[in-house]
């Protein structure tokens, strides 16, 4: 069985044949399981993410239902449980979010080992598992939370993606995905840092110099803080005519 909550939450049976779950308040008990890992979720919890405001007075059946009606649109090997005041869901079959992350640690234990070929061809197979934002039709309490820190684990991959394309070589890819990283980021220093790195190493150490004091500025102005150790070490190196 195959779960993705890295976009629209969607089920891929044992069978093969995507599973039915129904509107947001299914998903939305399904997604809390999911993310718990293996660990109880109290009805409690349920209940504030199922109804964020004024509780119906039938809240324990209605709860009640909705997993039952997951049980069956999972289909057997039934794993949605009952347990100690709260539901789970057995571990079995794979969650992208899982893979995701797994695949990020790996790339970054690469890329600290220089190994930097390998971590960009792992942090490439880890960016191609999003399918859009993420948890993107479940309710609001549950989504906000945690796409917040899957889009800053999904950013810090791409952080590292350009630091292993410069690293590898590959500066003539690595720029113009810098140049938008940076763009939509502007005060994010490490991929600032890729950024003067790949021009550099693309015969453009002036352009590199610009994209130093463009960031610099930015900092100030909005932050009121100086580059930090890996920005200024990023200029040092490009003044040493040094690409990486």
């Amino acid at each position: 069985m195959e779960f993705r909550i890295l976009g629209p939450l969607a089920v891929s049976r044992a069978d093969g044949r995507p599973a039915a779950l129904g509107g947001r308040k299914p998903r939305t008990l399904l997604a809390a399981l999911l993310l718990a890992r293996g660990r109880v979720v109290p009805d409690e919890r349920l209940v504030s993410l199922l109804w964020d405001g004024v509780r119906p007075s039938t809240v324990d059946a209605q709860v009640c239902t909705y997993a039952s009606r997951l049980r069956n649109a999972l289909g057997r090997p039934a794993r949605l449980l009952r347990s100690g005041g709260g539901y789970l869901l057995a571990p079995g079959g794979t969650v992208d979010a899982e893979e995701f992350e797994r695949l990020a640690s790996a790339g970054h234990d690469e890329l600290r080992a220089g190994r930097p070929v390998r971590a960009a061809e792992l942090f490439r197979t880890a960016l191609q598992l999003w399918r859009g934002p993420v948890l993107a039709d479940v309710a609001e309490p549950l989504r906000a939370g945690e796409a917040a820190r899957f889009d800053e684990l999904r950013l810090a991959v791409l952080e590292g993606r350009l630091e292993a394309e410069v690293a590898s070589g590959d500066h003539l890819r690595a720029v113009p995905d810098a140049t938008a990283f940076v763009l939509e980021h502007p005060l994010r220093e490490r991929a600032r840092a890729a950024l003067m790195a790949a021009l550099c190493a693309s015969g453009r150490p002036a352009d590199a110099v610009e994209v130093y004091h463009d960031g610099r500025r930015l900092l100030d102005e909005r932050l009121g803080l100086a580059p930090g150790p890996a920005l200024r070490a990023a200029y040092q190196r490009v003044l040493g005519g040094q690409a990486g």
